[in-house]
């Protein structure tokens, strides 16, 4: 079996987050994806986030980019975008993460593409859409969880606002311009029309208030943040501090607030009225909860674990970083791969998530500045040296090896 994506083609104009994290669940899956980054500006700022950054590499955007191919070249000028043309018409999609208003300065619409590869699809993921007020507006993680209401969710009730500890609108932002790009070429390979796929931050991060944004748009309601990480209405759901740390406990159903209770050797919380249901346990929170940590405070972190768990509760350490990447279960998966970069030598990060039987890449360097510039246009353009030189005495090109 071939790797599930193989033969698919992307052009890729991105930048930083979440544009190249959209494109790396591809190239996990197979796809070929080819950068194209700006001569002009040393290519993918993400190359020179601190602070493990040596020259144009940075395992900032190793975490992004493993497995792609760059290919440096100008989009602004004429000729360059006739290169840029010449791969379009071998490739899937062109991708793209700017400012509204950037793919249709570059050139990276369908109404642009459409005489180049009719079956093109083109996808923009944006800080807030290609239309609107705000259109134009430069849109990162940290500006849409403020607005999107996420901080207003997040953090004790005393504290200020408080965003997520991980780029979670820019990764969920990636996840689903990912899936919009796999529906618009299902599409075109079936009906042989490409299409434009509107993809913006903005939206995702509304789209993932889920649950709390349907309850606020039908009835107002005004999500309180509560101490512990806890749930707006189950209860318990939530960190409780044991002798020697914190674990999570999450009774999100009957039969786990049950056997949590006689766990912990508490059955007397089952007969008492004030804790008979989700309603009653949410109305009578305070109560509860100071029955519970005092409780949780008496064993270390492990015991509980251990005992929850082993009775069917959800329950889980709450570990740092490099905890949860030696966690056994990490281990047991094969949840953290290697490999050797040329200039940061030997790299280890998080595999991808996304396991399909049958073959699947092996993880490798993301590609230095312009690496693959001449390789791509000999393979996919028919370019000959003479071409390539004229185009790089122009300037068009870059990074070339």
């Amino acid at each position: 079996m071939s790797t599930p994506l193989a033969g698919l083609r992307v052009l890729a104009v991105e930048q930083f987050g979440a544009g190249p994290w959209a494109t790396l669940q591809l190239a996990d899956l197979g796809a070929e994806i080819i950068k194209i980054e700006d001569p002009g500006s040393d290519g993918d700022v993400g190359r020179y986030v601190p602070p493990y950054q040596q020259g144009s590499d940075s395992l900032f955007f190793e975490t992004f980019n493993r497995g792609k191919r760059s290919v440096a070249l100008d989009l602004r000028s004429e000729q360059g975008r006739a290169v840029f043309h010449d791969l379009v018409r071998v490739s899937a999609a062109v991708f793209s993460n700017l400012r509204g208003d950037g793919p249709a300065k570059l050139g990276l619409t369908y109404e642009d593409l459409r005489d180049v590869n009719p079956a093109i699809v083109c996808v923009s993921l944006t800080g807030f859409g290609l239309s609107g007020p705000r259109a134009r507006d430069a849109g990162y993680d940290y500006i849409i969880q403020a607005m999107a209401g996420w901080m207003s969710l997040t953090g004790d009730p005393d504290s200020a606002p408080t965003k997520s500890g991980l780029s979670l609108v820019d990764l969920s932002g990636g996840y689903v311009a990912a899936i919009a790009m796999l529906a618009g070429i299902h599409r075109a390979q079936r009906d042989g029309v490409g299409c434009d796929a509107d993809v913006s931050l903005f939206e995702t991060a509304l789209s993932e208030l889920m649950y709390v944004g349907t309850w606020a748009a039908t009835h107002g309601y005004v999500a309180p943040r509560r101490a512990n990480s806890a749930h707006p209405s189950i209860v318990p759901f939530q960190a409780f501090a044991t002798s020697d740390g914190y674990i999570t406990v999450a009774a999100a159903k009957p039969r786990f607030w049950e056997s949590l209770c006689r766990e912990i050797e508490r059955a007397d919380l089952l007969e008492d009225p004030r804790y008979a249901d989700f309603a009653a346990r949410d109305a009578n929170r305070a109560t509860l909860l100071a029955e519970l940590d005092a409780v949780f405070a008496t064993r270390s972190t492990d015991e509980w674990v251990q005992r929850l768990v082993a009775a069917g509760v959800p329950a889980g350490r709450v570990n740092d970083v490099a905890q949860a990447l030696d966690d056994e279960q990490t281990v047991a998966r094969e949840a953290v791969v290697s490999y050797e970069h040329p200039t940061l030598g030997t790299v280890r990060q998080a595999a991808s998530p996304l396991r399909l039987s049958g073959e699947l890449p092996q993880p490798s360097p993301a590609p230095l500045l312009g690496e693959d510039t001449e390789a791509v246009l000999r393979e996919l353009c028919g370019y000959d040296e003479a071409r390539i030189a004229e185009l790089g005495a122009a300037g068009v090109l870059g990074g070339m090896r």
